[in-house]
Formats: structure tokens, C-alpha cells, sequence
């Protein structure tokens, strides 16, 4: 036998525990038997009264809603449309024609992967997955092509993690390298994205400065400023979305210098590096003396591929950095196995057989980014030299620019505050009809003039 005091602990409704709360320590004499059965009998009530009120306050906490508890993440995640997209909903309803310079997104305007060949590919590929064999670094032979990829930085295939896409292959390396309350230093302009996985990772980014005078170069000085006892990482995005910067081969053994004099390791996001402008090389952190470097790369944005979900972390550095890297990774990606097998088994062949694709791929995207940089004649801006985006300075409102080119010209981009860009200035991708992008771009340029509209 044992009191009800005793047992109060036990008790999980909410209701049950007000209960045994309305009585004082000398009227707690009740007990619960062995079976757990709850005998009442033995509580003294002063009077009829007070037996009355203790049903009616019980029955009340009955009747009581429970409520289901949310994380501070779910609780505030969102919130009310921005008034750009309130408009653009209503002129989609309206049946307006919007075309859509945010997205980036080349399947739209034609450009896929050969369906034949792709086919071909995956049936190809499901004949090696009849017996389920996963690994959790990502299948071999995919691993070793990514390797081969990089053929001039020498990267093992066993330093190769096969992720389900960059997003994930960010995550990895913030759980990888944090805790929770630490920080990561990011460039500025930023991209949404990262605050919502850092969020999801209970860490916080910190943001160093990208000089717009010197064609959005990285301020080294500030970036070593920016460093504080929590930073654990620096993040580099070259070619950089939404500037188009690629950062040179200085910049990188600047970063390098100041990461190997912090012991912080580089996080190396390359989605755009298949798609230059006027350069003849692509300089990366790994060619440099960092003490440990996660390259970050896939199929999305290297073959227009973005539906397959492949993307990976080419880890190098240091010999026993990377290893107790890639022993850890290798663990946090055994508990979810999160990579289709297929797919997985298809990227040997993808690359092989898509280097035809990926020059005309490359070339349409060349002929975009000139159209667009035509259409901005006359206006003063930091030429993008790689990736889809491009950030234009204006001499207005950037929330008024963005609403006025919306609602008379039908043109969808975003104010640079989306990305921490100050003062005002416009962003937008020049993937688009190529046959169409000249235009659309003048129309942007006179959003840009002084005069504006």
C-alpha cells in the first residue's frame, strides 16, 4: 500500500493531479492498493459542501482542452505572406502572366537532362539494387566518380559522403562540428536557407562582409573580426548566390591563413562551379593549406538534375581531421540511410554520359547571362561571374521597385533585404526564355535609373 502523496508523482492527467492537489497534507489519508486502484474512501471531508465543491473543481479540469505542445522552431516558423507575394497571388488569380526571375529553376525553360539517355541510365541502375546492400558513405562506385570528378585535387573515394542534396550535406557538417548555441560564420549577402537549417542544427549564423566596391570580394579583416569563442566554422559560397562572385585564388589563401590560425574548418559550397564567366579556372579552398575543408557539391545545379536528389561532401585537409571526419559523418549518415539507391547507382553513368548535355547546358546559360547583362546597359552594377543570379543597386525604394515592375510589367524579383543587403538593391536570376531575357532585363533597368518607372 502507499499514499496518495506518495504516488502523486505518478500521475500523468492533469486532472488526476488536481485531484490529490485540493486536499491539505492531513487530509491526504487516502491510499492506492497494489493494483494501483485509487480507494478514497478514507479522506476526511469537513462537510457536504466541501465534498461538492472537490466534484465540481475535478469535473472542471476534466472538461479543460489539453493543448499539444509545439517547438519554439514549429511555434514561429513562418508567419504572414510578404506584401511582393500577397501581390503576386492575386494577379496569379487574377489570371495575370508573371514570369518568375527568383526560381533559377532551367527545367522550366527546357533544359533536362536527355530523357533517352537518363532512362537508360536508371534502368540500368535498378538491375543493381534488387538486393539491398546500402552504404552508408553512398554506394562505391558513385563515390568513386565523384572522386574522379575532382580528379585534380586528388580526393579519395572513401573521403566521399553521398547526401540527399546540399541542404542536407549543410546540416551534416553543423551537426558535425557544433553544438548547440555555437556559431557559424556565413557571407553577407546571405541566402534564407541557412537560417532555417542553422535553426533546425541550435546553432546561430554569423555574418562576415562581402565588399560590393570590389565586386562583392571577401572582406578578409572583417570576416577574422567576426570570429568569436563559439565560432566553430566559416562557410565559403563561390560562385556566390545571389552576387555571382567567385572568389579568387587570393581571397582562398586568405580564408585558408586566417581558418588554420583559428583551427576553424571551411565548408565549401560549389553548386554554381560548372558555370563561370571570363574565367579560366575554378579556384577552390580545397587547393589551399586549410586545415580541414567540406566540399559541397551535386547533381542539381551540374546536370539540371535537381528531382534525382544527389548531392555529396568531398572532405580534405589534414589526414587525421578528415578521418575523424568521415568516421563521424559516416555515423550520422548510417542512422537515416536518407540517399536513393538508384539514384546512387546511376551517378557513374550520369557523368560519363553527360558531357555533351552539360556544354549546351553551359552555353544557354552563357547566352542568358549576356542577354541580361545587355538589357542592364547603362546602369552600374558588380557583373556576375558565375552562377544564375545577378544583385543590381537602385536609386529607389527597393519594396516600392519590386511591387511597381511586379504589377506593370509582370516581372517577379525580390528586394535585397530578403537577402541582408543594404541599402536598396534588386535580385534576380537571368535563367529565363533566352529569346525573352534582353527584354525583361531593360525593364528592370529602368526600375534601377533614378528616375525609376
Amino acid at each position: 500500500m502507499m499514499f496518495l502523496n506518495e504516488r502523486l508523482r505518478f500521475f500523468s492527467s492533469r486532472p488526476e493531479q488536481l485531484f490529490f492537489c485540493l486536499f491539505d497534507e492531513s487530509e491526504k489519508v487516502g491510499v492506492i492498493d497494489d493494483t494501483g486502484r485509487i480507494n478514497v474512501g478514507p479522506i476526511r471531508l469537513q462537510s457536504s459542501f466541501e465534498h461538492q465543491r472537490m466534484i465540481a473543481v475535478l469535473n472542471a479540469a476534466r472538461l479543460q482542452p489539453m493543448e499539444i505542445f509545439f517547438s519554439d522552431f514549429a511555434q514561429n516558423l513562418g508567419g504572414p505572406k510578404n506584401p511582393l507575394y500577397q501581390l503576386h497571388d492575386r494577379l496569379k488569380r487574377e489570371g495575370a502572366q508573371v514570369t518568375d526571375l527568383v526560381r533559377g529553376n532551367v527545367n522550366e525553360h527546357g533544359i533536362v537532362y536527355p530523357a533517352d539517355i537518363l532512362a537508360d541510365i536508371l534502368k540500368q541502375a535498378a538491375e543493381k539494387t534488387r538486393i539491398y546492400r546500402p552504404d552508408s558513405l553512398g554506394q562505391r562506385p558513385a563515390r568513386e566518380a565523384i572522386a574522379q570528378y575532382y580528379e585534380g585535387l586528388k580526393i579519395s573515394p572513401d573521403h566521399v559522403v553521398i547526401t540527399p542534396g546540399t541542404s542536407v550535406s549543410y546540416w551534416y557538417c553543423f551537426k558535425l562540428l557544433t553544438e548547440n548555441g555555437d556559431e557559424i560564420l556565413c557571407p553577407q549577402p546571405s541566402y534564407p536557407l541557412f537560417d532555417y537549417i542553422a535553426r533546425l542544427a541550435g546553432v546561430y549564423m554569423r555574418h562576415y562582409r562581402l565588399d560590393e566596391k570590389r565586386g562583392w570580394a571577401i572582406d578578409l579583416d572583417h570576416l577574422e573580426n567576426q570570429i568569436t569563442t563559439g565560432t566553430r566554422a566559416i562557410v565559403v559560397i563561390s560562385p556566390h548566390n545571389p552576387t555571382g562572385m567567385v572568389a579568387g585564388s587570393d581571397e582562398l589563401r586568405g580564408v585558408a591563413e586566417i581558418a588554420g590560425r583559428h583551427a576553424l574548418p571551411i565548408i565549401s559550397d560549389e553548386v554554381f562551379s560548372e558555370f563561370l564567366f571570363g574565367l579560366d579556372s575554378f579556384p577552390s579552398p580545397a587547393a589551399t593549406d586549410a586545415p580541414l575543408v567540406f566540399t559541397l557539391n551535386g547533381l542539381s545545379k551540374m546536370f539540371a538534375l535537381p528531382g534525382m536528389k544527389i548531392g555529396w561532401m568531398a572532405i580534405t585537409g589534414d589526414d587525421a581531421l578528415v578521418t575523424k571526419s568521415v568516421a563521424a559523418l559516416d555515423l550520422i549518415s548510417d542512422t537515416f540511410l536518407p540517399v536513393n539507391e538508384i539514384a546512387q547507382f546511376a551517378v557513374p553513368e550520369i557523368f560519363r554520359r553527360g558531357g555533351e548535355f552539360v556544354k549546351k547546358y553551359k552555353d544557354w546559360v552563357q547566352r542568358c547571362r549576356s542577354a541580361a547583362v545587355d538589357g542592364l546597359k547603362g546602369i552600374t552594377f558588380a557583373e556576375p561571374k558565375g552562377g544564375f543570379y545577378i544583385t543590381v543597386p537602385i536609386a529607389r525604394d527597393e519594396d516600392e521597385a519590386a511591387a511597381e515592375l511586379l504589377r506593370k510589367d509582370g516581372i517577379l524579383v525580390h528586394p535585397g533585404y530578403f537577402y541582408d543587403i543594404s541599402p536598396d538593391h534588386l535580385v534576380m536570376t537571368f535563367i529565363d526564355d533566352s529569346d525573352l531575357v534582353r527584354e525583361h532585363f531593360e525593364k528592370i533597368a529602368r526600375v534601377c535609373s533614378p528616375e525609376g518607372i
